[in-house]
């Protein structure tokens, strides 16, 4: 049990405790009025068993009293119980979001490259809504029914042992139900989980694409996918209801059936004349209030448990590894991969024994055929992901001892997909410095020559753009990309293919903006197109993830490699017309 409350507090069982006490408070809250009803009866009976006694007015208007304040009593107990248990639920629940996304943050792309985006969606909010309804709902419900019977137990044994054993006699059986099929449970929750994760990643494939799919005419019945997946869930849900619920309804039938033993017990008790009929219609009454929370309970238990794996799926992202080191580079001084292999799958190595070294302050281009392994460097020295073998290191530092967030600082990216926020495009170019100015802003801006146009939109700089940049076109995407490195100005620099979305009318402006930013600094760049890259220090030729060749664009030309044949086929390419 403990285990469960320490996975849906997110291992802060303490937090709980206020709710719990609430619960508490509230089950004996409900639990005194029926003595009182008791005495209320006992006095009425009384009056008619003894007539000379005559009704004693005074005990029940002082019952009545005791009632009205009890009734008050309830109230705030009841209103403590919901502010407290709500209030738990939620701040939990908001707190652990915002520490589940920090701590994502600091994990390996390799950790989002396992998992399906909609996973992890379903992660921060359909798990943590389980878990929020579980901590809110059914957690005081659960306290109420396990703490109730027990000193109802303890309580009523004093009174008649014989009856406070029959009441519960059933209970145990009720629990064991429960106990053994808990791996049948746990296993029907894990796979409605899954499947719900998979229908909810392909619908966020289906809307991704959307385009494509409508461009394709690959709608309706064409996308299986989607249909399996959906299938897949309604099937994964009818057998989670089908078959936990008869067990649910099985253990309330044990243990709603001490009710029936305790009163069969007590009829014969009370012929035999060993038992009061005002301690049977006490019995009766704190057997009604007992069991009622514990029904509530049991009928919710199939919730608990579904929610104890949504618990357990946020404690194990929760507990996965960040990416170690504290170690500070020196980003001025040189990048070198020695002997580094490196795959995405470790079984197919994208990198093999590279080895070549960038010194600072120079421009170093990265150029090969497709799939050769050029983005895979660059996001190896932002340490996107660390090496299987080999040591990557700047200034003497390997990077897989440098502190993630340190490293990061030390860098300006430009990348060939570019993501824009659903936000106003000034706060995306700030992006690049949280602190910077609007003056600062519209200086980057003009610099990566997107200020104009960003200046005739309604609302300027505080336009909004859509999710993903979708109301931007390409190219003006990676101008406001580039204004944000910039702005960060940072001492590497890694672009990739930057003016790949550029019309030749920008282009030109746009790489005398970069030229500007590469300025003392250390520029690892990307090209397909060779001739932006004639000038650069050093062009490192990459093949099938190894190192073909390096040297000037001269230099290399003159050899013959792999690299002249690339000049020599885009050399040919610029000349062809459409006739």
């Amino acid at each position: 049990m403990l285990p469960y409350f320490t996975n849906i507090s997110g291992g802060n069982v303490r937090s709980l405790w206020p709710a719990a006490f609430a619960a508490l408070l509230d089950g004996i809250a409900k639990v005194i009025p029926a003595a009182l009803l008791v005495d209320i009866f006992q006095t009425i009976y009384l009056s008619f068993a003894q007539p000379e006694s005559g009704l004693d007015t005074a005990r029940l208007w002082t019952v009545c009293v005791i009632l009205f304040v009890w009734l008050i009593v309830s109230y705030v107990t009841y209103a403590h119980l919901y502010e407290k248990s709500y209030t738990a639920a939620y701040r939990l629940a908001a707190t652990g979001r915002m520490k589940l996304a920090e701590h994502l943050r600091h994990l390996s792309l390799g950790f989002f490259g396992k998992r399906d985006p909609g996973d992890v969606t379903n992660l921060l909010l359909s798990d943590y809504a389980q878990v929020e309804h579980t901590i809110s709902h059914n957690v005081p419900q659960l306290i109420s029914a396990v703490m109730l019977p027990v000193l109802a137990l303890l309580g009523l044994a004093f009174l008649d042992w014989k009856m406070a054993l029959a009441m519960f006699v059933a209970l145990p059986f009720g629990a064991l139900l429960l106990w053994l099929t808990d791996s049948l449970q746990a296993r029907l929750s894990e796979s409605h989980v899954r499947a719900k994760n998979e229908a909810a990643s392909r619908l966020q494939e289906y809307l991704t694409g959307i385009r494509e799919i409508k461009a394709h005419n690959a709608g309706g019945k064409r996308f299986e996918r989607l249909r399996l997946a959906f299938d897949r869930l309604m099937r994964a849900s009818i057998r989670l209801e089908g078959l936990v619920g008869p067990l649910i309804m099985g253990a309330l039938l044990l243990t709603r059936s001490g009710m029936t033993i305790m009163i069969l017990v007590g009829s014969y008790l009370l012929v035999g004349g060993t038992l009061s009929l005002s301690v049977f219609l006490l019995f009766l009454l704190i057997g009604t209030r007992v069991f009622e929370p514990l029904t509530v309970v049991l009928m919710s238990y199939g919730e608990m448990r579904y929610s104890a794996y949504s618990a357990q799926r946020i404690m194990d992202v929760q507990t996965e590894q960040r990416q170690p080191g504290t170690a500070l580079i020196q980003p001025h001084g040189p990048i070198v991969f020695e002997r580094v292999t490196f795959g995405y799958d470790e079984n197919n190595p994208v990198l093999q024994e590279l080895s070549f070294t960038i010194q600072p302050n120079t421009i170093t281009a990265l150029v090969g055929p497709s799939g050769s392994g050029k983005s895979t460097v660059t996001r190896l020295i932002a340490r996107f992901w660390d090496v299987q073998q080999g040591t990557i290191t700047i200034g003497g530092m390997p990077v897989h001892k440098a502190d993630p967030e340190f490293l990061l600082k030390q860098m300006s990216m430009v990348f060939q997909d570019v993501y824009l926020f659903q936000d106003t495009i000034g706060n995306n170019i700030r992006i690049g410095k949280m602190d910077a100015t609007q003056a600062e802003i519209e200086e980057a801006a003009r610099r990566a020559c997107c200020h104009e146009f960003i200046s005739q939109l309604p609302q300027g700089y505080a336009t909004p753009v859509g999710e993903g940049g979708s109301t931007l076109s390409g190219g003006e995407k990676q101008r406001i990309s580039i204004a944000r490195a910039l702005l960060k100005d940072a001492p590497i620099v890694l672009l990739d293919e930057a003016t790949a979305s550029l019309d030749p009318e920008n282009e030109t402006a746009v790489q005398q903006a970069i030229n500007e930013l590469v300025k003392s600094k250390t520029v690892i760049l990307i090209a397909h197109r060779l001739k932006t890259i004639q000038h650069a220090d050093k062009i490192i030729v990459l093949d099938q993830g190894r190192l073909a060749e390096e040297g000037t664009h001269s230099e290399l030309v003159e050899k013959s490699g792999l690299y002249a044949r690339l000049w020599r086929l885009q050399q040919e390419v610029d000349g062809w017309r459409v006739k």
